[in-house]
């Protein structure tokens, strides 16, 4: 991948700013809890009734409370779904985005000079996050859009039409819940070696059905397997495509497998899974969020939106 990119002044600026709130807030309610001992017994401020706080004061604890009660949300929901820790928050998208290039080794003819869509497995960046995507849809289960949306957790799908056709209303709700519905083809072929036309008709029509279905043509597309060639980025491109992530690691309910030596996470990295039930795993989606879950956490992740960097 290219070089590490970092955010601009106006990242760091809002990163400051939300830790100045967050300072302001502790300030506010020491300061309010010293004024109302002052003042107890005592006439109010000039222009505040009695018993009423300051409106600045009131905003601040308004503040305050609304994050107190969305941490107390996010404790009970991984205690509810049996996690060994509560998901790291991740930072806030980077005001500059990285500049997505395709991976040494990853590149077709004419890759860079044709502006095909760049392949990649990570995404440049120094913020300890990951991104979750996952493929197919075979699996259509409504806990784990249940268990996604009450630990707030960020992730993309990778869709074929032919296994979602028999339940459009199941990922109309995981849009719904903020999740951007991507190209994976209409029937879920390994692209490399087949015609330009045929490969043509799998990403265009899956364009399609995802336009027509969800009112968005996307522009990630993830070649079924990984695999591709040329003709399969210059088709994509054709069909609107900008992007055509894989992966660096893969999880499953009861493993992980790694594309690199070291077998480990690193920032910006793309983690791969699918959607799974007992019939072909041993286990649920939820067990596979768990265990997805319970790793990048105790390694010092969160887990990030891809588009946010994109």
């Amino acid at each position: 991948m290219g070089a590490v990119v970092q955010n601009d002044k106006k990242g760091a600026s809002l990163a400051a700013l939300r830790g100045g709130i967050a300072l302001l807030v502790l300030t506010a309610i020491v300061a309010g809890c010293a004024e109302g001992g002052d003042r107890e017994g005592g006439a109010p401020a000039p222009g505040q009734q009695a018993g009423e706080a300051a409106p600045p004061v009131r905003a601040l604890h308004s503040y305050a409370e609304r994050l107190r009660a969305e941490q107390t949300a996010r404790v009970a929901a991984a205690r509810r779904w049996g996690l060994k820790q509560v998901p790291l928050t991740p930072p806030p998208p980077p005001a500059r985005k990285p500049r997505i290039t395709t991976r040494d080794g990853f590149e077709v003819r004419g890759h860079e000079e044709l502006g095909l869509p760049p392949v990649f497995t990570s995404v440049p960046t120094r913020d300890r996050v990951v991104f979750l995507t996952i493929d197919d849809g075979a699996e259509k289960d409504p806990r784990f859009l249940r268990m996604m949306s009450e630990l707030r957790i960020p992730y993309t799908a990778f869709l074929s039409d032919y296994l979602i056709s028999d339940d459009y209303p199941y990922f109309k709700k995981m849009q719904a819940a903020g999740v951007t519905l991507n190209n994976h083809t209409l029937h879920h072929p390994s692209l490399r070696g087949l015609s330009y036309r045929r490969q043509k008709h799998e990403i265009c029509g899956m364009q399609t059905v995802l336009g027509e279905r969800y009112g968005r043509r996307p522009v990630l597309f993830r070649p079924p397997y990984g695999t591709y060639d040329r003709d399969t980025l210059v088709a994509a491109k054709a069909c609107g495509v900008r992007y055509a992530p894989l992966w660096d690691e893969e999880v499953f309910v009861d493993h992980w497998e790694y594309r690199e030596g070291d077998r480990d996470l690193h920032p910006g990295d793309i983690v791969l899974s699918h959607f799974r039930g007992r019939g072909e795993w041993q286990g649920t989606m939820p067990d596979m969020v768990r265990r997805f879950l319970n790793k990048v956490t105790a390694e010092g992740y969160a887990v990030a939106r891809l588009e946010d960097y994109l």
